[in-house]
């Protein structure tokens, strides 16, 4: 029976809610200690995972051996002194004892085993190698940290504890659902599941997961609607005898190319440039385009691709199909031009993220 619920993900910026500038260093460093102890947990987490995995290939020399990975007091053959789960546990909460809340470690455990065993097959293909963390890694938690989650009006602002810890959300002009979706977990309306904290460059992100009921239309699934993406027309989409087209090779590319090119002078010109503040000051302008291309990107698509699900629900149609995408897909590999402007991977991720929301079967010809 296909779920009633979806779980969405938002970045939404936090700010140490203390009051002294000393208050608020001490609080983000020892953040910071726990994003570094998640980085160095994770590696180890992986690397036993995989040593586990795989030490039949250790026995190849003894054909008599008998193994299997299960706690010794459950299973005659087991070689585990615990069980499986608990072998990775037990080995990062007694490294980092008292360094990290050992709620962060249990959530980051879980977390990473599902993940490997999602992956195991890959890695016996050897088709994928073992995934590497990197020092500014997001740690995990859960809805038990967190405490104390309200709207202060005075501030303007979600406010909440972690680990002791307080917090306050900054939203800014916020036109996304996050304000929404904060309200209705308050109100009980909405569940939070295990959310994770990103820091970068000294600010703190809080990436929250939202359990939400799917939005609810009145969709036919005997009817069906066909859309193609490609680059002249980011996509075409026809239901019956009506056809839309949402998008044009001028609008997507052309703008996309001259943010480029701009950018590209901009670092030519940097050369020239009057120093006296070492690259930062040299780089300004070069920095004033490091993001725009991506955001113009990431808007577009978010256009398009709720223009596309809007089609769908205006005509009913509870069956969304795109043609043609593998064929598309090794153009766009063999022509270099296309596949660094296509931004193909994004289009599709939103285009499914939106049909589930809306209760569209996607099917991908």
């Amino acid at each position: 029976m296909e779920k009633s619920t979806m779980k969405l993900t938002r970045k939404i910026q936090l700010l140490v809610d203390l009051p002294t500038k000393e208050e608020r260093k001490e609080a983000l460093d020892k953040l910071y200690q726990w994003q570094n102890r998640c980085f160095r947990a994770a590696n180890l987490i992986m690397t036993h995972l995989y040593t586990q995995e795989m030490i039949k290939e250790f026995f190849y020399l003894s054909e008599g051996v008998k193994y299997k990975l299960a706690d010794e007091n459950k299973d005659a053959y087991g070689i585990l002194n615990r069980s499986r789960t608990n072998t990775t546990y037990r080995l990062i909460s007694n490294r980092f004892k008292g360094e990290i809340p050992t709620n962060i470690l249990s959530n980051l455990n879980q977390f990473l085993i599902s993940t490997f065993k999602k992956n195991l097959p890959q890695y016996w293909s050897g088709e994928r190698s073992l995934q590497n963390f990197r020092r500014d890694m997001a740690f995990p938690f859960d809805m038990e940290l967190i405490s104390g989650l309200h709207f202060n009006a005075e501030k303007k602002a979600f406010c909440f504890s972690l680990y002791q810890i307080p917090f306050r959300t900054y939203l800014g002009k916020d036109f996304t659902d996050k304000r929404k979706l904060l309200q209705h977990v308050i109100q009980g309306e909405t569940k939070l599941c295990m959310s994770h904290i990103k820091l970068k460059e000294g600010k703190i992100f809080w990436l929250p997961v939202f359990e939400i009921e799917k939005e609810k239309h009145r969709l036919k699934p005997e009817v069906i609607a066909e859309a193609s993406l490609s680059l002249e027309y980011p996509i075409v989409v026809k239901s019956g005898k009506a056809k839309l087209s949402i998008g044009t090779r001028e609008e997507f590319l052309y703008r996309r190319l001259a943010i480029q090119a701009a950018r590209k002078r901009a670092q030519v010109g940097a050369t020239y440039s009057r120093s006296g503040q070492g690259i930062k000051r040299k780089t300004k302008a070069v920095d004033k385009f490091q993001n725009m291309e991506k955001n113009y990107v990431h808007q577009r698509i978010h256009v398009y691709t709720k223009r596309l699900i809007d089609f769908c629900i205006k005509h009913q149609a509870g069956t969304l199909i795109l043609l043609n995408q593998e064929d598309k897909i090794g153009i766009a590999k063999e022509e270099e031009f296309v596949f660094r402007n296509w931004s193909y991977y994004e289009l599709m991720t939103k285009i499914k993220y939106k049909a589930e929301k809306a209760g569209v079967e996607l099917i991908i010809d």
